[in-house]
């Protein structure tokens, strides 16, 4: 299962496909470079070559170049003016890089505005929140012959070069300069983005605004370089000197990197964001007393970004026999406006498998997806709803279907709840939908149950728009996630570290956030006391 989504990067074009032949060419520096074209996802159109696909030969060059600027990024004070330089740059070119990606991407000037903000708000709360060092969670304990115990120091240091891998869906706040690559140059770590082939302009555009933004507060360029092309992607996991990745697309093309990142001589952390349905439930009291209001809300979260957000509920188990929900669901989603994919591969992605999952049996057609040409999107697509009794749920239901579609599984029991709920894999969110007056033990069970299932558990809300935030929690049991973190939110600096004990160091051989006169005033913890 999880075979099918579209939601891919440029290196799961590099896994053997009969019906995509293109996707097991890998680029060689023995042939010549194919070119790496920007295209119009409305028309399907090309509009010009941006870049050529980077060789073996130029991954190399490009990596060991960042590992050479690692030692600029040991000076934190420059790696918050080069984020904070690197956000107003990116405000500064706001029109021009919502229109480039708005070209690409047919996500419209109205959500790319909002998330080139997201973007650049993120790079400025990871510049506040390294301004203090409690990021590096600094420990001392001094020695205690007592207790036989050395004098330990220990805080946390960046990993070294990390990959980024661009998603397809968010060509600014999960790309370029994105919170992987936001939250690494703020742990210290030079960045490579493996940049998608949906945006390859914006990308450019956006990594010539912080490579500038490297250079104006005395930084190298090369603490951010991207790279195009079908074999650029597996060749920067496989790279000795990159340290880390972070991946953000498909299960088949995550899983690829993963045990490619796992099976090197030296492994390296893969995080990876993969695959989701977000499940919701819908309890019988819900249901009977806020039907308009679900229904109403379910649409406009699954058709929220033409259905291609991460986060979409794909799955909602409502009670069987409820038609109120089910029609304020309907009415509501039959007036979202057709829209584009993002790019003409999805399109057919998601068209094909609407039509397979409407063929199963027992399968019912509340709203019909389909094409929907539009005189300025020819390849537009309106959105679809479908039903299935709980008893009927085949594994291809289970499967993400990338785009604007969700599942009804009518459930007609407790019992037929839990069958499916104990089908499904990790998720990154899962959702309850209740009455007012359901706080009670079971109502907690029931929130307790979808523990397992999730990083995120939403309550009479909607996943779609996750917050940037110090509590945020981006990422969930596999496939949802291939590690226990967050790619969101304060936290998501962790990724890019790791801790350091120093034991019986003389003081002059040692960082000075860890002297005993704290002359950077860093937040510590010193012989089990909280200090600053």
């Amino acid at each position: 299962m999880w075979g099918q989504n579209p939601r891919r990067t440029l290196a799961e074009r590099t896994l053997p496909d009969p019906h995509r032949t293109e996707e097991a060419r890998v680029h060689t520096d023995d042939v010549q470079p194919s070119p790496v074209l920007s295209v119009d996802p409305r028309t399907g159109e090309d509009r010009g070559q941006v870049a050529t696909e980077a060789g073996s030969a130029e991954v190399d060059a490009v990596v060991r170049a960042a590992a050479a600027a690692a030692p600029a990024l040991a000076d934190r004070a420059r790696r918050i003016a080069l984020l904070r330089a690197a956000a107003d740059r990116l405000d500064a070119a706001a029109d021009e890089i919502t229109a480039t990606a708005d070209a690409e991407t047919a996500l419209g000037p109205a959500r790319l505005t909002g998330e080139l903000a997201r973007t650049t708000y993120q790079l400025r709360a990871f510049a506040d929140q390294i301004a203090d060092g409690a990021h590096l969670g600094v420990i001392i304990d001094h020695a205690d012959p007592a207790l036989g115990r050395p004098d330990l120091r220990r805080m946390k240091l960046p990993l070294g070069v990390v990959a980024v891998f661009a998603a397809s869906n968010f060509p600014l706040a999960f790309s370029v300069a994105g919170g992987d690559t936001a939250s690494a140059l703020a742990a210290g770590c030079p960045v490579v983005v493996k940049a998608h082939p949906d945006h390859p302009a914006t990308s450019e555009l956006a990594a010539r605004l912080v490579r500038e933004a490297a250079v104006s507060v005395g930084l190298p360029a090369d603490v951010l370089a991207v790279v195009h092309g079908f074999g650029a992607g597996p060749a920067l996991v496989r790279h000795p000197l990159t340290a880390a990745a972070g991946f953000t697309g498909s299960v088949r093309g995550g899983r690829a990197l993963y045990d490619i990142a796992a099976a090197r001589p030296r492994p390296i952390p893969f995080h990876g964001e993969l695959g989701s349905l977000n499940p919701v439930v819908v309890t019988e009291r819900a249901a009977a007393t806020r039907a308009e209001e679900i229904g109403a809300g379910l649409a406009a979260s699954f058709t929220l970004g033409n259905g291609q957000f991460c986060v979409k509920p794909g799955l909602v188990l409502v009670p069987a026999g409820d038609g109120a929900v089910e029609k304020a669901l309907v009415d509501t989603a039959a007036q979202a406006p057709a829209g584009a994919l993002l790019d003409p591969r999805m399109r057919t992605a998601f068209l094909d498998g609407v039509r397979e999952r409407a063929a199963r049996p027992g399968v019912e057609v509340l709203l019909a997806a389909g094409a929907e040409p539009t005189e300025q999107a020819p390849l537009a697509v309106r959105p679809g709803i479908l039903a299935v009794p709980a008893d009927r749920l085949t594994e291809l239901l289970l499967e993400e279907c990338f785009g604007p579609v969700t599942v009804l599984v009518r459930y007609r029991d407790a019992a037929e709840l839990e069958d499916v709920l104990a089908r499904l894999d990790g998720n990154l969110t899962a959702t309850v939908q209740l009455a007012a007056d359901e706080r009670g033990p079971e109502t907690a069970a029931l929130l307790q149950r979808l523990v397992p299932l999730a990083g995120r558990l939403v309550v009479d809300g909607w996943p779609t728009g996750v917050t940037v935030a110090p509590a945020m929690q981006h990422g969930g049991p596999y496939p949802a996630t291939t590690s226990t973190s967050t790619s969101v939110g304060a936290t998501a600096i962790e990724r890019w570290l790791r801790p350091v004990s120093y034991q019986n160091a003389p003081e002059a051989l040692l960082p000075p956030e860890l002297h005993d006169a704290n002359p950077l005033g860093v937040p510590r913890q010193v012989d089990g006391r909280r200090e600053g």
